[in-house]
């Protein structure tokens, strides 16, 4: 550590003496970066790390360095550029929008459950086998040492090859075609240059828009040498998922599913995230019902034969509670203990339910 009077403080107006020095200045040998204090580094930080790209090209750096972190998991930046769409697949209504605000959704509120017409849910049962072939690809695409970027390259690509619209892709300005969950990450991880480890768990969650409907559909992969621990979590919350999809049948409430799960989960010593929940999908994203995943909800609604909603249990191995890193999207587990996910569309039907999002006969093992 060189001599505080040697150094003044970079930040624009501050010319006290410094001898705090940005680490990743440090890293690229980057010479006479000195801050007074933390304060003035954050102040300074969407300014300075210009510095670190025109020194190295390909220098990642963490965009949030005074973030408490709960757990060991860091975004690395930069994010690539967002990935082109062709014209002439069709946009939900928000692609292009300010905000990435969709109108559809706002307009419609808690409005009822929308009933699909035997030919919708012909539809939506073709682009929810076309989110379960995307998913796929993407899971044999995951090894120790690829970057969750590329995993998003991977989806976008193979969703616009199937003429859909990646359906996270400006969502609420959310900056990716796919949504990748790391270890305490428990949902809406957003792709960067992050290299996936041995021992890492990783949900992948797909949706993608086509014919005017949107799939929605997600599970989480063992990355290599995973503990005891990690595949526990991973395969109870597979069951969690799984227990409640067999309640699902018309006159069933939906506030009923999330006792079924919270019991699974708490006997094998888990708990399950509140904040977020399944919902319906179709012609919106996003739209009712709302199906939390915990006991003793409040949830509105009874099922009838042409609903179609998600369960996404999210499970973690500590406490329910989360919290969400300054990018606004990435929710983290508030004790830095590993989440876990599943996801599938279903369709309630005159007898009991369909999966529409189903694995295949050659869907890829969660083992990658």
């Amino acid at each position: 550590m060189s001599d505080a009077s040697q150094h003044t403080c970079l930040r624009d107006g501050c010319d006290k003496p410094a001898k705090l020095q940005c680490p990743t200045c440090v890293k690229l040998e980057i010479k006479g970066s000195f801050f007074c204090s933390q304060d003035c580094f954050r102040q300074s930080w969407s300014g300075h790390k210009a510095a670190h790209q025109v020194s190295n090209p390909k220098a990642t750096y963490n965009p949030f360095p005074s973030y408490p972190y709960t757990g060991a998991i860091r975004p690395v930046y930069p994010l690539s550029p967002r990935r082109a769409v062709p014209a002439d697949i069709p946009r939900p209504d928000y692609a292009d929008a300010s905000g990435g605000v969709s109108r559809m959704e706002q307009s419609y509120g808690n409005a009822q459950i929308s009933v699909m017409t035997p030919k919708e849910i012909e539809t939506m049962r073709n682009v929810c086998r076309l989110g379960r072939e995307v998913l796929d690809i993407a899971a044999r695409a995951l090894k120790v040492g690829v970057t969750t970027d590329e995993i998003d390259r991977v989806v976008h690509e193979a969703t616009i090859e199937r003429k859909a619209y990646p359906s996270p892709l400006n969502y609420y300005e959310f900056p990716k075609s796919v949504c990748t969950s790391v270890n305490e990450v428990i949902c809406h991880g957003i792709p960067d240059q992050r290299p996936l480890a041995d021992g890492d768990i990783i949900n992948i969650d797909i949706s993608l828009y086509k014919d005017g409907f949107h799939a929605d559909l997600n599970e989480t992969y063992l990355i290599g040498n995973v503990d005891e621990e990690g595949r526990k979590l991973v395969e109870v919350t597979r069951e969690c998922l799984q227990r409640a999809i067999e309640l699902v049948k018309p006159g069933a409430r939906y506030r009923d599913l999330g006792a079924a799960i919270e019991s699974h989960a708490k006997a094998n010593g888990f708990s399950v995230v509140r904040t977020y929940c399944g919902h319906g999908v179709g012609k919106m994203f996003h739209s009712a019902p709302n199906v939390p995943h915990y006991a003793k909800n409040k949830a509105a609604g009874v099922m009838r034969p042409g609903h179609v909603f998600t369960i996404e249990p999210m499970i973690n191995v500590g406490r329910f509670n989360d919290q969400t890193w300054r990018d606004n999207w990435t929710a983290v587990t508030s004790d830095g203990k590993r989440s876990a996910q599943f996801e599938h569309a279903i369709l309630v039907t005159e007898t009991g339910y369909d999966v529409l999002t189903k694995r295949l006969d050659d869907s890829p093992a969660t083992q990658r």
